[in-house]
């Protein structure tokens, strides 16, 4: 009887230890990942580019918005938010807070869909069905005064719309979407090719869907920033995400990769849903991208 039962209760108890690991540490893990990426024009000096995505803040989150507030040490030369930095319709001081220093330096975003709506119950065993394209959403969030704080900052908000930073001796033309996820891109706003005399163009949206990815590189943008994927929150070793929640392959969940001509940085994110407090294999990040020249 004790041999019967054996097994399934060692599974049980190795599940329940990576649940409790993932929901216990690793969700609270947080880390900055660091890169190089060659975008920048011949002998260009580099610059540091720090990524942040997928906050999900509640209220209570203290320590997520002190570690935030702290990547101001590293003194990136400008800082791009990819969105979903809400969870709760009482988080956007706290977002405020957690960005703090950050916003003095230049800096630009685009929503997500739970900037917009807040998180609901859902069976965590849709994630890996085929999308339907259906969106339930909940109660809306005060996205408004999450833009209209970042934006008075003198962050620009690229919420299908383009500008321009001047980053040290380096001309940053900047595009960008609101999220596809819920239908809210509109690139036809921001189409056209990038001149050759941009120091660097700069591509920017929040969920990685591949028909917004190929038309950032076909107007020749160097660099694509974005976010969504969590990283697939959960990973598997030797497997990698289990799912993306989007149309990006798996294999590029997390990280740096090719698309096209451009290059692609995913950011794994800083949080999660309230109601799906889990990570394994894939703590929380941002990102210091160190932009170098290609030669």
């Amino acid at each position: 009887m004790r041999t019967r039962y054996a097994a399934p209760l060692a599974v049980a108890a190795s599940a329940a230890a990576a649940v409790g690991y993932g929901a216990g540490i690793e969700l609270r893990a947080f880390r900055l990942r660091t890169v190089s990426v060659p975008v920048l024009p011949d002998g260009a000096a580099p610059l540091r580019l720090l990524h942040i995505s997928d906050l999900h803040l509640t209220p209570g989150q203290r320590r997520k918005q002190e570690w935030v507030r702290s990547l101001d040490r590293l003194e990136p030369d400008f800082v791009i938010n990819t969105g979903d930095s809400l969870a709760h319709p009482d988080a956007v001081p706290s977002l405020l807070h957690a960005l703090g220093p950050l916003l003095d330096r230049p800096g630009a975003f685009v929503l997500g869909s739970n900037d917009r709506f807040a998180p609901q119950l859902k069976n965590p065993a849709r994630y890996l069905l085929p999308d339907t394209g259906k969106r339930f959403h909940g109660a809306p969030l005060p996205w408004r005064d999450a833009r209209d704080g970042m934006a008075a900052a003198g962050w620009m908000n690229l919420s299908n719309a383009r500008g321009a930073l001047r980053v040290r001796d380096i001309e940053v033309a900047l595009a960008g979407v609101d999220d596809p996820h819920i239908r809210h891109d509109r690139y036809d706003e921001v189409a056209g090719p990038v001149g050759s005399a941009v120091g660097l163009p700069l591509g920017v949206v929040h969920s990685p869907e591949p028909r917004v990815l190929d038309r950032f590189a076909a107007d020749k943008y160097r660099l694509i920033l974005a976010g969504h994927t969590h990283g697939g929150q959960l990973r598997l070793p030797f497997y990698g995400a289990l799912v993306t929640n989007c149309g990006l392959p798996r294999s590029r969940a997390r990280g740096l990769s090719r698309w096209g001509g451009a290059w692609l940085h995913v950011s794994a994110g800083l949080g999660t849903s309230p109601y799906a407090p889990v990570r394994f294999c894939c703590p929380p990040e941002a990102t210091l991208l160190t932009l170098t020249a290609t030669r």
